[in-house]
Order: structure tokens, then C-alpha cells, then sequence
């Protein structure tokens, strides 16, 4: 979407302003289906922070998401310009790849696509 949709930028504000991870969400994007729950960008980036400096090799990326802004400028509207997905999984199939969940960033404007809810698929 060029601009995106006032329905999920209003889910992302509402996302970021009542600090919640209990929203769930499928987003399909160019190349992907994203399934899970968002986060704010805050706890987001100290997520993502954690995993990298509990890796011997990655430890140095830490600092990118520790960073007061993360390496990011702040958006000139105040607006959300990403939505942060937290226990998410790429659809391939009938396959969420990682099954676990893993942590995804998706600009708005890429979004073409969305539902409420987390998408699960079941052998029943």
C-alpha cells in the first residue's frame, strides 16, 4: 500500500500507546505471510537486544537496538511506520516457519493484506 491502511495504522497506534503484545495479527507482504502477535516497538527492539547478546557471535548488533531511536530517525508524523510481530511465523504451507515464533519488523506501506488473529492450521 502506498499509504497505508487507516484501520491497521490505527492498530499499530493503538499498539504502541497502550504498550500491549496481546494484539494478533496476519499480514501478507510481498513474498510472505506473517502471522502473530505485535509488539511495540520499544519492547521490540529490547527483545530483539536480548537474543543478539546472548549470541557469541552476534553480541555486537546488540548495541544497534539498545541505542536511544535503534538506529532509526523518529517518524516525522509521530505515526507508527512499522508494525513489530513478536511469537510470529512465515506461512509457507501448512508450515510456521520458525514453529516457535520469531521476531519480524514490516513496513506499513508494504502491507496489502491483513486480518485479526493469528493464523494456526491443524491435521484435524
Amino acid at each position: 500500500m502506498a499509504h497505508p491502511d487507516d484501520l491497521l495504522l490505527g492498530i499499530a497506534e493503538a499498539v504502541e500507546s497502550q504498550h500491549s503484545s496481546r494484539m494478533s495479527l496476519t499480514v501478507v507482504v510481498p513474498g510472505a505471510v506473517i502471522t502473530g502477535r505485535l509488539a511495540p516497538e520499544a519492547l521490540w527492539k529490547q527483545r530483539v537486544a536480548e537474543v543478539l547478546r546472548d549470541s557469541t557471535d552476534l553480541q555486537p548488533f546488540a548495541e544497534v537496538f539498545s541505542a536511544p531511536g535503534g538506529g532509526d530517525a523518529p517518524p516525522r508524523s509521530g505515526r507508527p511506520t512499522h508494525l513489530h510481530f513478536h511469537l510470529a511465523r512465515i506461512l509457507q504451507g501448512s508450515v510456521g516457519i520458525p514453529e516457535t515464533g520469531g521476531m519480524y519488523r514490516v513496513a506499513l506501506e508494504d502491507v496489502s493484506a491483513w486480518t485479526i488473529g493469528d493464523i494456526r492450521y491443524s491435521d484435524q
